[in-house]
């Protein structure tokens, strides 16, 4: 939910509440009035003739005023004309004109983020924030978009699988609402790159354990923006160019390469396995132990070692470790036949 719509709705229902209130106070004051100056009028009587004065109905009066009785109605009409047509227009705007409703989202999309962990937060809906977003989704990640421009949030009520925050992903108010304390991850994808760096720097204080993925439009933000607390750092446009290059000049291995990571999402993928629930017989065993290609049909791409080292096309012969990270090819299939073997040391098919 957006920070704004939330409040919003508190707002709205302070106001109303307190229309309502000075709503029963007038019947309150207006029944034991006509019980006060009537002796004919009981509890019914005189809550009835409230209810009728000030909804200014018409309805003839159960018994006969006196002058004392006309001069106190005309007060109570006086004094409940402005409370009851408040209520009405406002009670049917928020009904009719969607307010309500929208802000009853809203509120629910509020709890849902409170309840969120291991989430991933996107700040920025633009090209690149939609994006990326919609990607994450497809991943089956969480996600969180904060955006501070009310036509970027319509934008995302259109996709109910994403939850939204309207407001500044500087402040740390925001983030905070976003539940950054229990993300994996944020992707700052502000066009202002001195924006991204505020935020780097917010979440990483908020979040030390967070990994931080920042936009950036010129070259020489990249350090600025590690320096803030990203992990790491994109340039679109440099990427964009780099990639129309190898197009032209390796066309194949691209298309290739892209069909993998970008299209592919039911078909063959990509993935990153940990060896962290290892199964023990196969601690200071060798890849070659391991017989994946031939048990499970997935073929072990590349591997980052106990100390972050990128290891392309890695050696059979190379010792496995509950430390090291797998690159992984293969369908949905084969990738679940490696998971099982890595964690149960099975075999067999």
């Amino acid at each position: 939910m957006a920070l704004k719509g939330r409040k919003v709705w508190e707002e709205n229902v302070k106001t109303l509440s307190f229309a309502l209130i000075l709503m029963l106070v007038v019947i309150s004051i207006g029944t034991v009035g006509y019980m006060h100056l009537n002796d004919d009028y009981n509890f019914i009587d005189a809550l009835y003739m409230t209810v009728i004065t000030i909804s200014t109905v018409g309805f003839k009066e159960v018994h006969d005023l006196s002058d004392n009785g006309k001069l106190f109605t005309i007060f109570l009409i006086l004094s409940s004309f402005g409370i009851f047509g408040y209520i009405v227009s406002a009670v049917t705007r928020f009904i009719l004109d969607g307010v309500f409703r929208r802000n009853l989202k809203d509120y629910r999309v509020a709890r849902k983020i409170e309840k969120l962990s291991n989430h991933v937060i996107v700040c920025g809906f633009g090209r690149n924030g939609r994006q990326a977003s919609l990607e994450l989704l497809n991943h089956g990640e969480q996600v969180v978009v904060i955006d501070s421009k009310e036509s970027s949030i319509d934008k995302i009520r259109m996709i109910p699988e994403l939850l939204f925050i309207q407001g500044d992903a500087t402040l740390e108010e925001i983030l905070t609402s976003a539940n950054i304390l229990k993300a994996k991850a944020l992707i700052t994808a502000i066009p202002d790159d001195a924006a991204n760096v505020y935020v780097c720097l917010t979440a990483r204080e908020l979040n030390p354990d967070i990994r931080i993925i920042s936009r950036s439009s010129k070259l020489q933000s990249d350090n600025k923006l590690k320096r803030a607390g990203a992990n790491n750092v994109i340039m679109p446009d440099l990427l964009g160019g780099q990639q129309m290059a190898k197009l032209v000049a390796q066309p194949d291995i691209i298309e290739f390469v892209d069909k993998i990571l970008l299209q592919s999402i039911k078909g063959v993928k990509l993935i990153e396995v940990s060896c962290s629930n290892l199964a023990n017989c196969f601690v200071g065993k060798s890849i070659l132990d391991l017989n994946v290609r031939n048990v499970s049909g997935a073929n072990i791409i590349g591997l980052k070692d106990d100390e972050g080292n990128y290891i392309y096309n890695p050696s059979p012969d190379i010792i496995l470790d509950q430390k090291f990270q797998l690159f992984v090819l293969g369908d949905s299939d084969q990738l679940a036949r490696l998971n099982k073997l890595l964690n149960t040391g099975k075999l067999t098919r």
